[in-house]
């Protein structure tokens, strides 16, 4: 179970509405079943720590995040 990142309570309940209007999801309750925003997918396998951290603070899955943010080349 991930924690979702730590952020003020307006910021939480900002980025709540947005996620909810959005994707018909909780933001928070998302990130701590490890399920993406924005596929509903398993948020489980991530490329680095900076990934997994990222799923912290946006709730994206890695697959989500190479398609929003591109695809890390190694």
């Amino acid at each position: 179970m991930t924690q979702p990142s730590n952020k003020s309570n307006n910021m939480n309940e900002f980025l709540e509405d947005i996620v909810s209007n959005i994707f018909g999801v909780s933001r928070q309750a998302s990130i701590k079943g490890d399920v993406c925003v924005t596929c509903k997918g398993a948020a489980t396998t991530f490329i680095d720590e900076v990934s997994r951290r990222e799923f912290a603070i946006s709730g994206m899955c890695q697959s989500c995040q190479d398609s929003v943010f591109g695809k890390e080349e190694i």
